[in-house]
């Protein structure tokens, strides 16, 4: 399997902290070099380790948050 590298672009904030230390975080990160996305994901205190995650570009960004306050006003309607 080849060597995925990345590099923490940004640190955009926490989402939220497992008992273990490991948190959940919204940050810009470039991987093999390419531009940096959005990305979500678990990440160790160090920032060595990380879990599967998702990384969006800024339009798909656009759109998720978009779609989220859609809803949060589709929920005030009711």
């Amino acid at each position: 399997m080849a060597d995925i590298t990345f590099e923490i672009t940004k640190e955009l904030g926490v989402i939220s902290e497992a008992t273990k230390g490991w948190t959940r975080e919204l940050n810009m990160v470039s991987w093999n070099g390419h531009e940096p996305k959005y990305d979500i994901r678990d990440w160790s205190p160090d920032h060595t380790r990380m879990s599967k995650g998702v990384s969006f570009t800024e339009e798909e960004m656009e759109q998720l948050v978009k779609l989220f306050n859609m809803r949060n006003e589709e929920d005030s309607m009711e």
